[in-house]
C-alpha cells in the first residue's frame, strides 16, 4: 500500500517469463515472503508454461499490450511479440502501482527479460523501488534505466537454473527489494517549490552560487548534470509535478542535440516547464561546445575545427558561428512557448569557463551572433531578456538569475 506524504512499502510485484525464468522467479519470490514481504506475481512468457501459478496471467499481460496471446504464439515473431508484453506489462504496472496494489518491483532476466521489465519499471514514479536483475547489467544500461532511478544488478552468469553463484546473487537481489519494501521513507514537507537547475563542470561557479542564494532564502535545489540524461530527467520530473520553478543555466544539450554529440537530451529539452506553466529562469550556459568521447571518436569531418581536449575520455568541439544562430532560433522557438514568467539571461562577456579571453574557446563574435539570434527570435511577452557585462560565472550574474527566479516564484 501507498501512503500519501511518503512511501510506505508492504507488496512487491514479481514480473517476467515465467516460462523460462521459473525456478528463479520462485527462487527470490521465497526469500521475499520469507522477510515478510507479499508478492504479486505477474508472467510475461508467451509460449511454455509457467513453473507456478502467477497473480497476473501472461494472456493479461497481451491483451493489454493490444494483442491475444494466440495471435502472439501463432506468429511465432519473438520482436512483437516482446513489444506487445512489454506495453502490457508497463500499462498493468502503472494501474497495479495507482490503485495501491503493489509499491515496488523486481524482475530477472537476459536482453528479451530485461526490455520488459525495465520498461514496466519506467511506468512507474521516481522514488518507487525498481530492482532488475539482468545478464546485461554490465553494459549500456542507458536504453533500460532511461532517466528513471532503476537499480541494475548484473547477474555475472546467465540466469539458468538455481547454483551456489547465482543463489547468492539472486538472494540478494531480493534483500535488497525487501529492505526497500520494509522501510518507511519520512516524508519532507517543503514551504517553498522544488527548484531544478542545471549545471556543467564549466558553469559550476555560476550554478553554485545561484543555489547557495536560493538555498539560504528557503529553497530546495535539485542540480541536474547537463549530460543528456540530466536534462531528461529534470524534465520528466518537471512533468511529474515535483518541480516547480527553473533555473536553466546549462542549456548545452542543445549543442550536441543540433551537431550531433554525444549529450544530446533529445528534441523536447526545454518543453516541460512552459506546458507545465512555471516559472523559469534560463541562460545560454555552455552553449559554446559539443562533447564527443576520446580525441580518436571525433568525426573526420569535425578533425579541423577548434577542438579541445577536456579530458582522457571527453572532448569538447567549440561551436561554429551558424551553429550559434541556430542555436538561438532553437531555444528561442522552445522559450516562446511559455505562458508563465520566464527571463532569458545573456552574460555577454562568455558563455562557459573556456569561453574566456586567454581560454580555447574565446569567441566574441559567435557568441553575439547567438545573443542577437535570441534576440531576434524570442517573441512571446512573457519572456524578459536581461543583459548583463558579466561572464556567465560572475558572481554578479549568478546572483541576479537566482534573485529574478524568486521573483518570479513569487509574483507566479
Amino acid at each position: 500500500m501507498v501512503k500519501k506524504g511518503g512511501i510506505v512499502l508492504r507488496k512487491v510485484l514479481l514480473l517476467g517469463t515465467l516460462d523460462t525464468k521459473g525456478e528463479e522467479f520462485q527462487f527470490i519470490k521465497e526469500i521475499i515472503e520469507d522477510s515478510g514481504v507479499k508478492t504479486l506475481v505477474m508472467n510475461c512468457g508467451v509460449k511454455g508454461a509457467p513453473l507456478f501459478q502467477p497473480d497476473i496471467a501472461n494472456v493479461e499481460v497481451a491483451e493489454r499490450g493490444g494483442e491475444s496471446l494466440e495471435k502472439l504464439i501463432k506468429a511465432d515473431d519473438r520482436g512483437s511479440a516482446i513489444d506487445v508484453m512489454m506495453k502490457g506489462a508497463a500499462l498493468l504496472t502503472f494501474d497495479l502501482f495507482e490503485s495501491g496494489a503493489i509499491s515496488g518491483v523486481i524482475s530477472l532476466g537476459g536482453s528479451a527479460g530485461t526490455t520488459i521489465g525495465t520498461h514496466a519499471m519506467q511506468s512507474l514514479p521516481v522514488g518507487v523501488p525498481k530492482v532488475m536483475v539482468s545478464t546485461i547489467a554490465s553494459g549500456d544500461t542507458r536504453p533500460y534505466v532511461g532517466v528513471t532511478d532503476i537499480t541494475m544488478m548484473y547477474s555475472v552468469v546467465d540466469i539458468s537454473g538455481i547454483n551456489p553463484l547465482s543463489s547468492q546473487i539472486l538472494a540478494n537481489a531480493a534483500f535488497a527489494i525487501s529492505g526497500m519494501a520494509n522501510g518507511n521513507v519520512p516524508a519532507l514537507q517543503y514551504d517553498k517549490p522544488l527548484i531544478g537547475a542545471t549545471m556543467f563542470g564549466l558553469t559550476t561557479p555560476c550554478v553554485t552560487k545561484a543555489r547557495e542564494y536560493l538555498e539560504k532564502h528557503g529553497y530546495n535545489v535539485l542540480v541536474f548534470h547537463a549530460t543528456g540524461t540530466g536534462g531528461k530527467a529534470m524534465e520528466t520530473l518537471i512533468e511529474s509535478g515535483y518541480i516547480k520553478a527553473v533555473l536553466d543555466v546549462t542549456t548545452t544539450e542543445w549543442c550536441d542535440e543540433l551537431v550531433g554529440g554525444i549529450y544530446s537530451a533529445g528534441p523536447y529539452r526545454m518543453e516541460a516547464a512552459s506546458k507545465a506553466s512555471i516559472p523559469q529562469v534560463v541562460s545560454t550556459g555552455a552553449l559554446d561546445m559539443v562533447n564527443f568521447g576520446g580525441m580518436d571518436t571525433v568525426p573526420e569531418s569535425f578533425k579541423n575545427r577548434n577542438l579541445y581536449k577536456h579530458n582522457a575520455t571527453t572532448t569538447l568541439m567549440r561551436t561554429s558561428k551558424e551553429e550559434n544562430k541556430e542555436l538561438g532560433k532553437i531555444i528561442a522557438e522552445k522559450m516562446n512557448r511559455t505562458n508563465s514568467s520566464a527571463a532569458l539571461f545573456l552574460p555577454l562577456n562568455g558563455v562557459s569557463g573556456i569561453d574566456t579571453q586567454g581560454k580555447p574557446f574565446f569567441g566574441p563574435g559567435e557568441d553575439q551572433l547567438l545573443f542577437q539570434s535570441l534576440r531576434d527570435h524570442v517573441t512571446s511577452d512573457t519572456v524578459e531578456i536581461i543583459e548583463k557585462n558579466n561572464h556567465i560565472n560572475d558572481e554578479e550574474f549568478a546572483l541576479a538569475m537566482a534573485q529574478k527566479l524568486i521573483e518570479l516564484i513569487e509574483t507566479n
